[in-house]
C-alpha cells in the first residue's frame, strides 16, 4: 500500500477536474443506457414484478452514483472540506452496497433457476464485480490523504461496478459477431467498463508521461478478477456450488 501512495506524480488539478467529470458523465451514459432500457422493455413487458432486495439494491447504487458525481463536483469546485465529510456517507454506502449486491443476484437466479432452468454460474461475474469493488474502493479509501491515488482508485471502483450498465446495451453489438465463445463472453460483459479504465490510463500518459502506480496495481486486480469470473463460467463445478448458493 505504501509503494501505491509513493513516487511523485506531477500534479494536473485543473486538467484532472475536467477529465474526471467527463469519466463520470460517462459512467452515467453507460448506466442509463444499459439499466434504463433494459427496465423499460422488462417494465413493458412484467411491470414491476422485480423482488424487493432488487429495488433497494438499485436505489443505493444510484444513490453512490449521485454521490460519486456530487464529490467529484465539490473537489472541481474547490470544496474539499465537505467532500470529505461526505466521504463517511459514501464508505457507508459502499459497504451496504456490498452486502444488497450479492444478495439480490442470488435471490434473482434463484427465481430464474425455478421460472427456467437457467443456471446460476454467472455469479462468478457478479460476485467477482463486488470484490473488485471492495479491492478498488477500499484502497481508495486508505489512501484518500494521497489525492492522485485516492481519485484513480475510487472511479476505477466506480467504473467497475458499472459494468452491468455497459454490458445490458453498449456491449452488445460488439459482441455479437464474436459469438458465444471466450472473446465474445469477455467483450459482452466487459468491453465498455475496460474501455474506460484503459482511457483513465490513456489520460495520465498523456498529460504525466507515466502511469500512476496505484492505477497500475488496481488494473492488475482487475483483471486477475476478470480472468477468474470467464475461468470459472464454463466450470462445472462451479455451476454446482452456484446452484448449492441458490439453494438446489
Amino acid at each position: 500500500m505504501t509503494a501505491i501512495a509513493s513516487g511523485y506524480f506531477p500534479a494536473q488539478p485543473r486538467a484532472d477536474r475536467q477529465a474526471f467529470l467527463l469519466f463520470t458523465a460517462l459512467v452515467w451514459l453507460g448506466v442509463l443506457s444499459g439499466f434504463g432500457t433494459d427496465s423499460f422493455r422488462h417494465l413493458r413487458k412484467f411491470g414491476l414484478d422485480y423482488p424487493w432486495i432488487v429495488h433497494v439494491h438499485a436505489v443505493a447504487f444510484v444513490g453512490y452514483l449521485v454521490l460519486f458525481t456530487t464529490q467529484v463536483a465539490l473537489i472541481r469546485n474547490g470544496r474539499p472540506d465537505i467532500h470529505r465529510k461526505l466521504g463517511i456517507a459514501g464508505a457507508a454506502l459502499a459497504v451496504v452496497m456490498l452486502v444488497l449486491g450479492p444478495a439480490a443476484a442470488i435471490v434473482v437466479h434463484g427465481i430464474r433457476y425455478a421460472a427456467t432452468g437457467d443456471t446460476p454460474e454467472f455469479l462468478a461475474v457478479q460476485l467477482t464485480d463486488m470484490l473488485g469493488f471492495a479491492g478498488l474502493t477500499g484502497a481508495g479509501l486508505l489512501l484518500r490523504k494521497t489525492s492522485s491515488a485516492h481519485k484513480r482508485l475510487m472511479l476505477m471502483g466506480l467504473i467497475y461496478i458499472s459494468d452491468a450498465g455497459f454490458g445490458r446495451f453498449l456491449n452488445g453489438f460488439a459482441a455479437a459477431p464474436l459469438g458465444d465463445g471466450l472473446a465474445g463472453t469477455a467483450v459482452a460483459v466487459y468491453l465498455g467498463s475496460d474501455l474506460l479504465m484503459l482511457g483513465l490510463g490513456a489520460y495520465d500518459l498523456l498529460t504525466r508521461g507515466r502511469l500512476h502506480p496505484a492505477y497500475i496495481a488496481g488494473l492488475a486486480w482487475v483483471l486477475l478478477l476478470q480472468a477468474t469470473a470467464l475461468s470459472l463460467l464454463p466450470n462445472a463445478a462451479w455451476k454446482a456450488l452456484t446452484l448449492h448458493m441458490i439453494g438446489h
